[in-house]
């Protein structure tokens, strides 16, 4: 079966869920979106009110600064990648995922690596950082290079509100970190 059927039939499923309590007050759930066989992968941490209105990750502010730095690192739209986040549904008040979120999430996130298999996965924050790199460190820390998982590498970066709340230097290392991603993909 196609990697595209399949994380649709995991898209349906998740449409459904109900594991942990952010079930009761989402809207959508934001399992997730671009190609299916994309071979960079972008993971952030949970839908924001936008992307809960609109079932889509990563549409709101965030998301338009995310858009431009891949256009102007990459030289790609989003339809080259998959984008996804470590939980599906919104929290309250865009409040942080709790450890049960995130556990009742995960395997639909193992299944979307899985089915996709990118060579790169960029996490964008600490919430996917720590689970997919499996440790305690924030991003600070493991962000400026990369780190071999599996058959991937992950290069950890700022999730894009943290940038645009601090500007011009987080922003000047995500573009950094975007390079760095690019090269690994071998996009030139």
């Amino acid at each position: 079966m196609a990697p595209g059927t399949e994380l649709a039939d995991l898209a349906r499923e998740a449409a459904g869920c109900t594991r942990c309590p952010l079930a009761a007050h989402r809207t959508h759930v934001v399992f997730g979106v671009g190609d299916p066989e994309a071979d960079l992968m972008f993971v952030g941490e949970a839908p924001g009110r936008d992307e809960d209105l609109r079932g889509e990750p990563f549409v709101g502010r965030s998301g338009k600064l995310l858009d431009r730095l891949l256009h102007e690192e990459l030289g790609v739209g989003r339809e080259r990648c998959y984008i996804a986040n470590v939980v599906k549904c919104r929290p309250p008040d865009n409040r942080d995922p709790k450890a049960d979120e995130i556990a009742a999430c995960r395997p639909y996130l193992e299944a979307q690596l899985r089915l996709i298999r990118p060579k790169v996965v960029v996490t964008l924050g600490n919430f996917s950082t720590r689970l997919l790199l499996g440790t305690d460190l924030g991003i600070t820390k493991v962000r400026g290079r990369s780190y071999p998982v599996g058959d991937w590498h992950l290069v950890p970066t700022y999730h894009p509100a943290a940038a645009l709340r601090s500007g011009g230097v987080v922003v000047a290392e995500m573009r950094a970190d975007l390079i760095r991603a690019k090269q690994l993909v071998g996009w030139g």
